[in-house]
């Protein structure tokens, strides 16, 4: 009974492959980063986008290269720009962002470097107005925030490139050439599965659900590691929450397509929402260990059997064959050994859930799904201005800086300025440190590769390679993404426009740019989020509330929004306690009461989930 899920027998009863162990590293520093506000989420690496962007930056690297015109090397950055802005979600709402960031960026890229040419009281009022201007477009745009960032960093780099009009026009038609064929290459001959994203991260739902139940596996009879609170507590069942969030949020913006592509995602979904609460409801009696241990380490080895014969089926997709049918047997088999008690509700509730995932399969009826969270995308057009304006302050601080000292690329720092500022402080913090490491390790890199070779030929090759692994990598990590643009901007820089001393000045204008960054969101309207105490008063209210909603018999939807509620609120107390390096806990004066008050939350939600799971299992028997 206490395995793991390497040496475990796979969904058709042969031995599964061993995971490598670096998986497992990754996925528990991806726990351990979460709860700091760092994201590390390999699921999202994308090969076939990095491969197509390697593409649409070779082509006009290479003419550009081949002619000698380096005047239109912008060319180069409208390319990858414009793969970088492409985001996941339905081929309609691709189009319509990538077409406006086209549309959008040529006149901001001229108006930006024609402006500036005007001095340097100009540079100082065109590059803050972009960035306010730019910062609206969510207000009237669904799911607009990248596109919002990227063309006011357009601008702000424009500015650093101070033409005439007719350079400046130059500048901004080289750009336009460079973005349009990108999005040609992006929505027309290079397509793309649009539904990838969506499996992707489904798949990484319910591996996160396995660690959680492998964990119990392994602790068998044995005490768990949550009796106790401790730095880590409860770090699957964040995990697992973050992960079934990103989802739900990835879904909603593909609401509107056709019932038959969005339904097995819905269902799959509901499907982890389920095995989620069987999951925490198992374990807390591993917590509490007051039942029988056979018992609960029955039920954690037959649904850690279903959970990966689920994201067996998520993998193969409709090919999916009989590779839930033993699984099912198995949970049918080892429920009917057990008492109507937790285990059995739990392993009633993996049924049903398996039976989604079948359904999601091969497109069966299934009674009823919940409905996904939709929301428009949008944002409230106060916040957006706040958000503007203190960006465009940052924006002032930082190019007058970069003037006074003479910064040899002071667009750099500006546009990790505008680049770090994408949401309160929590977010600005750890975003800045991304930057500032990412960079210092870019540079670096690229300070060596520079030492090592400098032929046109080399650095190019390099360049396509880079281009393409750091849009493979963008949304995996915020730091590794920015030590290969790091390494890509230096490098494209050196061959278009040669000069000494580029890798150690993006080292310098980025560090200068993120600390601005950080230090602006912490003094203009500094946005900290709720008190900590306050967020765990709200997530004590909230499990109250679930477990309330359990007791009184409530249906099924109520308790599955009370549930989803009250894991957020958890979370939301939990990650306060890490922000900013626990500067926040510091200053707020938390005490170990309230800190004691967390493990309250998660003792809380474990026994309103236990508590619908004997529920269930008592249904069952009384509908047999």
């Amino acid at each position: 009974m206490t395995g793991k899920i390497g040496d475990r027998a796979g969904p058709h009863g042969q031995a599964a492959p061993a995971q490598p162990g670096w998986v497992a590293v990754l996925r528990r520093a991806a726990r351990w980063m979460e709860l700091r506000s760092f994201g590390l989420t390999p699921e999202h690496f994308t090969l076939a986008e990095g491969l197509r962007a390697a593409f649409a930056v070779a082509v006009p690297l290479a003419l550009v290269l081949a002619s000698g015109r380096y005047q239109y090397g912008w060319a180069i950055f409208g390319a990858y720009w414009t793969c970088l802005c492409d985001t996941p979600g339905p081929h309609r709402l691709r189009r319509a962002l990538l077409a406006l960031f086209v549309i959008l960026g040529t006149p901001v890229a001229f108006m930006g470097s024609w402006l500036a040419s005007f001095g340097t009281v100009a540079a100082l009022v065109t590059a803050p107005l972009i960035v306010v201007l730019s910062a609206l477009l969510p207000v009237r745009l669904a799911h607009a925030g990248l596109l919002s960032a990227l063309v006011g960093g357009v601008g702000v780099v424009a500015v650093g490139f101070p033409h005439p009009a007719g350079q400046a026009g130059e500048l901004a038609l080289s750009f336009m050439a460079g973005s349009f064929w990108a999005y040609l290459l992006v929505n027309v001959l290079w397509r793309v599965d649009a539904w990838r994203p969506t499996r992707q991260l489904s798949d990484a739902v319910f591996a996160r659900l396995a660690d959680m139940l492998a964990d119990m596996v392994a602790t068998g009879d044995g005490p768990h590691r949550d009796a106790a609170w401790h730095p880590a507590h409860s770090e699957h069942r964040r995990a697992v929450r973050f992960a079934l969030e990103r989802l739900r949020a990835l879904i909603a913006r593909y609401e509107g397509e056709p019932e038959a592509d969005l339904r097995p995602f819905l269902l799959l979904q509901e499907a982890a929402e389920q095995l989620f609460s069987a999951a925490i409801a198992l374990e807390h009696d591993f917590i509490l260990r007051e039942g029988p241990a056979w018992e609960r380490m029955a039920a954690a080895d037959a649904m850690l059997e279903a959970v990966l014969a689920c994201r067996a089926a998520v993998a193969e997709g409709p090919r999916v064959g009989d590779i839930l049918v033993l699984p099912t047997d198995a949970l049918r088999q080892v429920r009917a050994d057990l008492p109507e008690g937790l285990a059995a509700g739990c392993l009633l509730a993996t049924q049903q859930a398996v039976g989604l995932v079948a359904a999601a399969q091969s497109g069966a009826a299934v009674a009823s799904v919940l409905t996904p969270v939709v929301g428009d995308g949008r944002i409230r057009w106060q916040d957006a201005l706040k958000q503007g304006v203190r960006q465009a302050a940052a924006v002032v601080v930082v190019l007058y800086v970069a003037i006074v000292f003479q910064f040899g690329y002071p667009y750099w720092a500006t546009l990790a300025v505008v680049m770090v500022m994408q949401g309160a402080a929590r977010v600005a913090w750890t975003r800045g440190l991304e930057r500032i490491f990412g960079s210092l390790l870019g540079g670096l890199a690229a300070l060596c590769l520079l030492l090592v070779s400098d032929t046109p030929t080399t650095l190019a090759s390099v360049a396509v390679l880079l281009a393409g692994v750091s849009i493979a990598l963008r949304s995996v990590n915020y730091a590794v993404f920015v030590v290969f643009l790091t390494m890509l901007f230096i490098i494209v820089t050196e061959l278009v426009q040669p000069g000494a001393g580029i890798g150690s000045a993006r080292i310098l204008d980025n560090t200068v740019g993120s600390l601005t960054a950080v230090l602006a969101v912490l003094l203009l309207w500094p946005d900290f989020g709720p008190p900590v105490t306050r967020l765990i008063e709200d997530g004590l209210k909230t499990n109250r509330a679930y477990i309330d909603a359990v007791r009184a018999g409530r249906d099924e939807g109520t308790i599955a929004a009370a549930r989803r509620a009250a894991g957020l609120a958890s979370i939301a107390a939990e990650v306060a306690l890490h922000a900013l390096g626990g500067l926040l806990r510091r200053w707020q004066r938390l005490s170990h009461a309230d800190a004691a008050a967390l493990r309250e939350l998660r003792m809380l939600a474990g026994e309103a989930a236990a508590a619908w799971h004997r529920r269930l299992a008592l249904g069952s028997r009384h509908d047999a």
